[in-house]
C-alpha cells in the first residue's frame, strides 16, 4: 500500500512554489521522491533562494521565472521543462494573489488582476500541460482552492469569485479528462501559520483569536500538515479520485463556529 504514495521518477511543477504553502507542498512532493519544478515572477533572487532551500532539504529542484498569466511565457516554459527536466507528471496550480478591498471600491483593473492570477492562470497553465498528459494517458492536476471556494467574507470578493470559479473549473477539467487516466482535484487550505500570516498571529490580534475560536481544532495549521493531502492527490493512491476538493482546514468548514472560550 505505501508504494502507492511513492513519487520517485515523477516530475512535479508547482506554480508559485518559491515560498509559503507552495514551498511546503513542493517539499512534501520532493520528500515523496518527485523532482520538483517551481516558478516565480518576482525576481531571480527569490527563485535562487528557494532552490537553495530545496537543495538543503535533499530535494532535486529546478526553478524558472514565468508569469503564469502570460500564455506565451507558459507555453515556452512547458517546452523548457520537458526538455531540461522531463515530462510533467504532476501539476499543482498554486500561484495566487489576494486584494482585500470592498467590492464597492474595487477598481476594475485590480479585480481583473485577481481573476487573471487566481482563475485564468490555472486554465492557461493546465491547457499547456494537459496535452502531454493526454498523449501519455496519465497525469495529476491539483488546483489550490480555498475556503473562499465555499463561502464569502468581507473585502475578498474578487478572491472568492476566483476561487469559487476554480472549484468549478476543477470539476469540469475532471469531467473532460478522466477518460485519459488523468485525475484533476482541488486542495483547499484553511488558515496556516506562514511567514505571510506571522504579523497577525500574535496574542490579542482579533483575527488570530477569531480563527482560533472558529476552528474546531482550535489552532492554525502548520505548513507541513498539507503534505499528506498533496502527496495523496499526486500519487497512485488517488487514481479513482476525480473532481473533488479536499479541504485541510481543521474542520472550520464543517461547522458554523464555536463561541470564544467554549
Amino acid at each position: 500500500m505505501l508504494k502507492q504514495f511513492d513519487l520517485t521518477g515523477k516530475v512535479a511543477w508547482i506554480t508559485g512554489g518559491t515560498h509559503g504553502l507552495g514551498m511546503a507542498m513542493a517539499m512534501a512532493l520532493g520528500e515523496a521522491g518527485a523532482t520538483v519544478v517551481v516558478n516565480g515572477n518576482s525576481s531571480q533572487e527569490k527563485i535562487d533562494q528557494a532552490l537553495e532551500a530545496y537543495k538543503a532539504a535533499g530535494i532535486k529542484a529546478y526553478g524558472y521565472r514565468c508569469n503564469v498569466t502570460d500564455q506565451k511565457q507558459v507555453t515556452e516554459l512547458v517546452a523548457t521543462i520537458e526538455q531540461e527536466v522531463g515530462p510533467i507528471d504532476i501539476l499543482v496550480n498554486n500561484a495566487g494573489i489576494i486584494k482585500r478591498i470592498p467590492l464597492v471600491d474595487m477598481p476594475l483593473e485590480e479585480w481583473k488582476e485577481v481573476i487573471d492570477v487566481d482563475l485564468t492562470s490555472p486554465f492557461i497553465v493546465t491547457q499547456a500541460v494537459i496535452k502531454g498528459m493526454i498523449a501519455r494517458q496519465q497525469g495529476k492536476v491539483i488546483n489550490i482552492c480555498s475556503m473562499m471556494s465555499e463561502l464569502g467574507r468581507q473585502n475578498v470578493g474578487a478572491y472568492a469569485a476566483a476561487k469559487g470559479g476554480l472549484k468549478m473549473l476543477t470539476k469540469n477539467m475532471a469531467t473532460e479528462w478522466a477518460k485519459f487516466n488523468i485525475q484533476v482535484n482541488g486542495l483547499g487550505p484553511g488558515y496556516f501559520a506562514t511567514s505571510q500570516t506571522a504579523p497577525i498571529r500574535v496574542d490579542g490580534n482579533p483575527f488570530f483569536e477569531f480563527i482560533n475560536n472558529r476552528t474546531p481544532a482550535g489552532k492554525w495549521g502548520e505548513p507541513d500538515e498539507l503534505g499528506g493531502a498533496i502527496v495523496f492527490l499526486a500519487s497512485q493512491a488517488s487514481n479513482f479520485v476525480n473532481g473533488q476538493i479536499l479541504y485541510v482546514d481543521g474542520g472550520i468548514l464543517a461547522t458554523i463556529g464555536k463561541p470564544a472560550n467554549e
